[in-house]
């Protein structure tokens, strides 16, 4: 039985899929892909172009039809209930879905009109969206004439004219410099404090950790990984003490005081030397400590966690070891 708006809560399964897959002839750009997303959650399926994140979101968006397995969006089947599915759903593509020839403020007039909302309502629901996504600025300018940035944040205004149960956006943020990339995230933050369910495809690793609940690393079609960004940047190993030398003498300074007390990672093009650091402070002190002692030539200490760049490269097979970035670095034994 399909679940109402009302009887969504927290604990309850707002999107399920189980064995989705889809082929294009004999190329499979989705293999059997597993997902249960929460009410109330933001879910981000991270990869590299061409890893199958789109094409999870348009079937599950009901715009492709899966070769295999099934999937349910607020208990509607996406195959079977695909009307009953857009009614709760809206997605917000890659390119922005706009009519050139109208104002920015047109646009949304246009779209809330188009929903069934008379003129004043629309008018206060578009006046709103101007505010919260900074639009007044443009509003009277033909989309054809405004920037990159500006036209993805009227496309993304115009899936916010019926706040949906559950919002798709693939890649959202794709081409908007930093203002209008905060614009957006402080939007989604308000949302999903309102109860909206958020799928968000990204290949910035900055935003997943910023704004996602739950991960799912997505390498040629499968999930890879799955879990919180803390979750995810655990699997990889412990925090590590990195050293930059201020040049090449200094880095071997550096490998000469700690090589016989530490293992040691040391990358020698960007003159940096890294320690495992499990136990905190307690080992940035004992590094310090033995730089200190040869007055090694440093310019710059730091105690840090793994990234999620880290564990993307990691989790993904893109490289073979956390710290490894290319065939410059070796490794010191002690």
């Amino acid at each position: 039985m399909a679940m109402t708006n009302d009887a969504i809560n927290s604990d309850e399964l707002v999107v399920v899929a189980t064995g989705l897959t889809k082929h294009f002839a004999d190329f499979v750009a989705v293999d059997n892909f597993n997902l249960e997303v929460k009410a109330g959650t933001v879910v981000s399926l991270l990869g590299p172009n061409g890893a199958g994140k789109t094409t999870i979101v348009r079937m599950l968006a009901t715009l492709s039809e899966p070769t295999s397995g099934s999937a349910t969006v607020c208990g509607y089947d996406v195959v079977r209930d695909a009307d009953a599915v857009r009614g709760v759903v809206s997605l917000t593509g890659q390119f922005a879905a706009l009519e050139d020839n109208l104002t920015a403020e047109e646009n949304l007039l246009l779209m809330a009109r188009l929903r069934g909302y008379s003129k004043r309502t629309a008018t206060r629901i578009v006046e709103g969206l101007i505010d919260r996504f900074d639009i007044g600025e443009f509003r009277d300018k033909l989309v054809k004439s405004v920037s990159g940035g500006q036209r993805r944040r009227v496309d993304l205004a115009a899936s916010l004219v019926v706040q949906p149960k559950v919002l798709m956006l693939d890649e959202p943020t794709t081409g908007l410099d930093p203002r209008s990339r905060q614009v957006v995230w402080s939007t989604i933050r308000e949302l999903v404090q309102g109860g909206v369910t958020l799928f968000l495809t990204t290949q910035y690793l900055e935003e997943a950790d910023a704004l996602a609940d739950h991960i799912v690393l997505i390498d040629h079609g499968r999930a890879v990984a799955a879990g919180t960004p803390n979750e995810l940047k655990s699997q990889i190993g412990d925090q590590r003490v990195d050293i930059v030398g201020i040049d090449a003498n200094g880095v071997g300074l550096i490998v000469e005081a700690l090589s016989s007390n530490f293992q040691l990672v040391i990358d020698h093009n960007r003159r940096t030397v890294s320690v495992p650091a499990p136990h905190d402070l307690a080992d940035l002190v004992a590094v310090t400590g033995a730089l200190a002692r040869v007055s090694a030539h440093v310019d710059e200490i730091a105690l840090r966690r793994p990234t999620l760049d880290d564990a993307f490269l990691a989790l993904t097979g893109q490289a073979s070891e956390p710290y490894q970035q290319d065939q410059s670095i070796a490794e010191v034994t002690p």
